[in-house]
This record gives structure tokens, sequence and C-alpha cells, in this order.
């Protein structure tokens, strides 16, 4: 970049034809990746939706509270995690399918979908739900789905 000095003594900052360029260039690079992410957004959503489900239960994820996470705040500003939920809303209005938002504090992870022990403590890091009452073992996040699925049926 050129510097200019101007009448004060400072200098002030001059983008060149060149400068102007890439950054057209990386502004179009961005927006096409962006449209390539909502294109998926749309079609993971309609895509679930006609498979026709009676109900679909969603987590209100507490978002701003994972981006504190420094390890996973740039993974989790890329999922988008409002706009599936705002498609999801919709997409499930107009196809007569019940949405159910399940509440931020309820243990889905942390609970037994067995006998429904709720641990105190459960580590990112620990992928295998273990329960310390009946000794069940199984993939944590297939625990998650299990005790959701029970909440839904609950609800009914």
């Amino acid at each position: 970049m050129n510097k200019t000095k101007t009448e004060g003594g400072e200098f002030r900052y001059r983008k060149t034809e060149n400068i102007k360029k890439i950054e057209f260039l990386v502004l179009k690079k961005r927006r096409r990746l962006k449209n390539i992410q909502l294109n998926y957004t749309h079609h993971i959503t309609t895509t679930l939706v006609k498979a026709k489900p009676t109900y679909v239960v969603m987590e209100d994820l507490n978002t701003s509270g994972m981006l504190k996470n420094r390890k996973l705040s740039k993974a989790i500003q890329q999922q988008t995690f409002h706009e599936f939920k705002r498609q999801m809303t919709y997409k499930c209005a107009w196809q007569g399918i019940e949405l159910i938002v399940v509440d931020r504090f309820y243990p889905s992870s942390k609970k037994c979908s067995r006998c429904g022990h709720v641990k105190d403590r459960l580590s990112l890091s620990e992928r295998t739900y273990r329960c310390e009452v009946c000794g069940l073992q199984m993939d944590r996040d297939l625990n998650a789905s299990i005790n959701l699925k029970q909440y839904a049926e609950s609800m009914m």
C-alpha cells in the first residue's frame, strides 16, 4: 500500500488497484463458500423432513457458552446452528411434523438410557458412556439420542 502524507503530518494508507482486485476475489470466494454451506443445510433439512417422521426432537444448545471454548469456537461458528433450527422449524410446520425443542439443561448426555441414573460430571473427551449403576456401555451420542426419543415419547 502506498503511504501519503497529510497536512497534519500523519500517514494515510491508500489501496492500490491490485489490492482492490484481491479483496474482491476474496469476497467472491467467501460468498461462494457461504452459498455452498446454505445449500447443504437446505438439503439436509429437506431430507430429514421428507422422511415423514411423526416428530423431530432437537436440543436447544447453549452456543454462546460453547463459543467460549477456544478450541471449539471456530468449528461451532461455522456450523450455523441457528439457521439449521430455523429451517427445521418452518419445514416441519409445512409438512405437519411436530418439532419438539428440548430445554438446554436436560441431561441427555449424562443420563443413562436404561436405568435413568444421571452422572454428576461427563467430560467432552469421554466418547463412550458408562453407567456406574447398571453397567451400560454405549456411544455417548447414541445414548443421548435414545434419551431424547424417550423425552419426546413422555411428552406425547
